[in-house]
Formats: C-alpha cells, structure tokens, sequence
C-alpha cells in the first residue's frame, strides 16, 4: 500500500502521480506472490464530482480520503493504537529474510 498525504484540497494531478508510484513499486518491490498494491491519497478536503472525475479511466486500485487533525487523540482509541515510539520500533526493525 502506498499512501500519498497532502496538506490541501484534493487536485486530480494527484491521481497521475499516484499511477506512477504504483506502476514503479509494483515493477521493482512487489514479489510474483503479492496482489497489486493500492493507492491510497489523503487529503486535507475533497469535492466528490472531481474525484469521481479523476478516477473514472483509473484501472490502478486507488481511493481518496480526507483526514482530519486532531490536537488529542479521543479517549476511546487510547490503549487501541500503538504509540509513537511502538511504531519507530516497528520500523527500526531489520526486514525478516525469505528462505
């Protein structure tokens, strides 16, 4: 999954660029077992009938979303989400080898 997020309003170039981040981790990452990757687009806001527009002709998995943010995370997902610091620490970890 590829996941694109920008800091305003939604524009259709966003769809062209995100064919193209598919296109090149599908040639050069993705194994003969994985399944197509998806692209996701995360936008400070969006209009329904340009997006619609944008990714009429798309045959590449894609979506756009808006996202909000928030100063606090809501008490009922606390203790649901892994931390800042889990996540680095996910990350930092060395790639597991196929064998």
């Amino acid at each position: 999954m590829i996941i694109d997020l920008k800091s305003g309003p939604f524009k259709p170039e966003y769809t062209g660029k995100m064919n193209f981040y598919l296109a090149a981790v599908d040639d050069m990452l993705r194994h003969p077992s994985d399944n197509p990757s998806i692209g996701l687009i995360l936008c400070k806001s969006k209009k329904e009938l340009v997006v619609e527009y944008a990714l009429r002709n798309t045959a590449t998995p894609m979506g756009i979303a808006e996202f909000r943010h928030l100063e606090k995370l809501p008490a009922e997902l606390k203790g649901s989400l892994p931390s800042i610091e889990e996540i680095e620490a996910e990350l930092a970890k060395p790639e597991a080898t196929e064998e």
